[in-house]
């Protein structure tokens, strides 16, 4: 995979006026719109390299420009292959800019892209720091949930609740030091394209990008359990 520049084909040729589109949305000769070239992603549909910091303002620009050439009113008066590019075009645009927008998204994309997303594979086990976290949490969830169906006090039950909150708190920070930590790996990765690195070590970072989402997975169901249960007891 090559991740320095964006991966649509260049080779493209208008189906119209058969002068080379470079992999363009329209022909620059005839202004036609134009098929995506195969194994276009969503980085080249907005012209951009595999990189994982980007420019968001710039991002957004560009989705509104797109989609204001692409919309389907456009095309109201165009052949039928033209309505339907447009409508196929209009729609990866919207899948690809929710996407990239966001920066979870966008690691997960990449790697999907290699073939490396590997979550739900196996199950998930804990992160070795937070075992003991992990464990007290689940014996609070437990005890809450036999208070509450045998009808606990509601003394004993705000004790619980006050628990809860408090594990809250502690996985919703943990999460955030590995959104930190995401963040901190996708510089990484750009800075590895910019030195135009071998594959080996963009595999390696690849492979440190997939091991922190899959944390990241871990403790964000472990904030959305307790958060379901809070709101239930």
């Amino acid at each position: 995979m090559s991740a320095a520049t964006t991966t649509a084909a260049t080779s493209a040729n208008c189906g119209n006026c058969s002068a080379a589109t470079g992999g363009a949305h329209f022909c620059p000769a005839c202004g036609k719109i134009q098929p995506l070239p195969r194994g276009t992603d969503y980085f080249a549909f907005f012209g951009l390299p595999q990189k994982l910091t980007l420019d968001l303002e710039q991002l957004e620009q560009k989705f509104h420009s797109l989609s204001w050439k692409l919309h389907p009113d456009h095309f109201a008066r165009a052949s039928e292959d033209e309505r339907q590019l447009s409508l196929d075009r209009s729609s990866q645009l919207n899948d690809a800019y929710r996407t990239l927008r966001d920066p979870v998204a966008r690691v997960e994309y990449l790697l999907g892209l290699a073939g490396m997303r590997k979550e739900g594979q196996k199950k998930q086990q804990a992160p070795p720091e937070l075992l003991e976290e992990v464990f007290e949490l689940n014996e609070s969830l437990d005890e809450l949930r036999e208070t509450r169906a045998s009808g606990g006090t509601a003394a004993t039950m705000s004790g619980l609740r006050a628990k809860l909150e408090t594990a809250q708190h502690k996985f919703e920070a943990s999460l955030a030091a590995v959104d930190l930590e995401l963040a901190r790996v996708s510089t990484e990765w750009d800075a590895a394209l910019d030195s135009s690195a071998d594959d080996a070590a963009k595999k390696k970072l690849m492979e440190k990008m997939n091991e922190v989402l899959n944390r990241r997975s871990y403790i964000r169901n472990m904030v959305n359990g307790v958060r379901q249960e809070l709101a239930g007891a």
